[in-house]
């Protein structure tokens, strides 16, 4: 072994492999093959991997399988990559070949080598524990693979809820904070009924709780793993007691309660439970989104657009126009949404590509999903705290919208007669004379009949609601 490299061999003969390297010979070609875009595994699939590894290494001692020397080492290893010990070892590109096997052993030889150390022996010297052999016992990457991924998404999924929580404990003191601000609701972008500013954002709130809960539905189902089926799920090469041991070992070690799937060829063949996830991550995208152009719309202006609330201006808005703010963690946050839809739509064709007993296209759907995870966590965060916390309202201009849309109509209708109620709507659309300035110029209503007929809760609550003269 030279100062810079050294030689490993494999099925396909020698390879120089850098001296230092704690990967191998497999990681080595893989980065040879595969130069495309410089992205790694995101590190909790990683730490969902070697937990994996250590949770074999632990059952496969205590069957007698590895001698205790060979566990304790594979243990040992493990325990340093999952402190967070080597992860630049990582090596191998996300866009890989199928199913993940070069990322599988770019850890197993990471194991391995560490291990090596640990008795006593030289990087590349597998004598005592291999990465095939050992390290890799009873596994392939047909199950490892699929069971990482569920494991780190289980795992990175309290962080997005998290986030989720903040933004929803967000909007809901903003609807109790709103609750009394009267403001022209708006259907096909037109004016409306009234509504409460409050009652609005207590909607978003409401919407995303939803999204929350379909989220963690969505999540138990990556519960199941199918450890011990090895490559085909047919539990080849595999001790019959390692699936339910190595599943009682993870669910210890993550504290999240993993278990034998019922149907691992099912498992195996099927990339199902991560579309339902990715399904769910993408509606959380789509009604997020809608949430922050509402937010977009309602604070356009401030002198041509609605304003009815103020963002906090967190950064200049424009290099030309002086003064120019713009809702700049909004817009951020619809780009995280869209950038969602696409990886949910990346994730749909791989499920539906797999072929026979194995669908292949498992890293690109792992890495889609780990980053939608990733960056909706982020971005909720920031959002909810640098915009969502800081909003302001223009209770007068609300007002103002309220009162001089010509959805007053319908609100006088049971007091004034539909006919005059229309004649009232175009005479106002014609001067600019609000409908309720109209019924005082005319004399239709007195203004103790105003006050109670505009009263916000009677006007927005259907329980508050009266019926008053000429019917409905």
């Amino acid at each position: 072994m030279s100062n810079e490299f050294r030689i490993e061999k494999d099925s396909l003969g020698e390879l120089q492999v850098p001296a230092n390297a704690y990967y191998g010979v497999q990681a080595a070609r893989a980065v040879a093959n595969f130069p495309i875009s410089g992205l790694r595994p995101h590190p909790v699939f990683v730490r969902a991997y070697v937990t994996i590894k250590r949770s074999a290494a632990v059952v496969h001692g205590d069957l007698k399988l590895l001698t205790e020397e060979q566990a304790k080492a594979i243990v040992g290893a493990a325990d340093e990559m999952l402190g967070g010990g080597l992860a630049d070892q990582i090596v191998v590109d996300v866009y890989q070949a199928g199913a993940g096997t070069s990322t599988n052993m770019n850890v197993n030889e990471v194991i391995a080598n560490r291990a090596a150390e640990l008795l006593g022996l030289e990087r590349g010297n597998y004598s005592k524990v291999h990465p095939n052999d050992h390290v890799n016992m009873a596994q392939s990457t047909n199950d490892t693979y699929p069971a990482a991924m569920r494991i780190g998404l289980c795992l990175k999924t309290p962080e997005l809820l998290k986030s989720l929580d903040l933004a929803i404990t967000s909007l809901e003191g903003k609807a109790k904070e709103f609750d009394d601000v009267i403001k022209s609701a708006r259907t096909h972008l037109q004016d409306a009924v009234p509504i409460r500013l409050g009652q609005e954002f207590g909607g978003y709130a409401s919407i995303l709780k939803r999204c929350r809960a379909r989220l963690v539905e969505a999540e138990a189902g990556l519960r199941q793993l199918n450890l011990g089926g090895t490559a085909a799920g047919t539990g080849m090469n595999a001790h019959p007691e390692y699936r339910g041991k190595v599943a009682k070992e993870i669910s210890a070690r993550t504290g999240i309660q993993f278990a034998p799937a019922e149907n691992l060829i099912e498992v195996t063949q099927s990339l199902g439970d991560f579309l339902h996830f990715s399904s769910a991550l993408r509606l959380l995208a789509l009604e997020l989104g809608k949430i922050v152009s509402d937010i977009r719309y309602l604070s356009s202006g401030p002198r041509t657009g609605l304003q009815e609330i103020y963002l906090p201006a967190v950064q200049p808005g424009s290099s030309i126009m002086p003064g120019k703010v713009n809702p700049s963690m909004a817009e951020m946050m619809n780009q995280v949404c869209y950038q969602v839809v696409g990886f949910d739509q990346t994730v749909a064709y791989c499920a539906q590509a797999g072929q026979m007993d194995l669908n292949v296209m498992m890293p690109v759907v792992n890495y889609n999903l780990q980053q939608a995870l990733h960056i909706l966590e982020t971005s909720i965060e920031v959002f909810t705290k640098r915009c969502l916390d800081g909003i302001t309202v223009d209770r007068d201009r609300c007002r103002m919208y309220f009162e001089s849309s010509v959805g007053m109509a319908t609100i006088m209708n049971p007091y004034i007669g539909y006919a005059k109620a229309a004649e009232l709507a175009k005479e106002s659309v014609k001067t600019g004379k609000s409908i309720v300035d109209l019924i005082r110029e005319h004399k239709l209503l007195t203004d103790e009949q105003l006050k109670d007929i505009l009263d916000p809760r009677k006007l927005t609550e259907p329980d508050l609601q009266t019926a008053g003269a000429g019917g409905g």
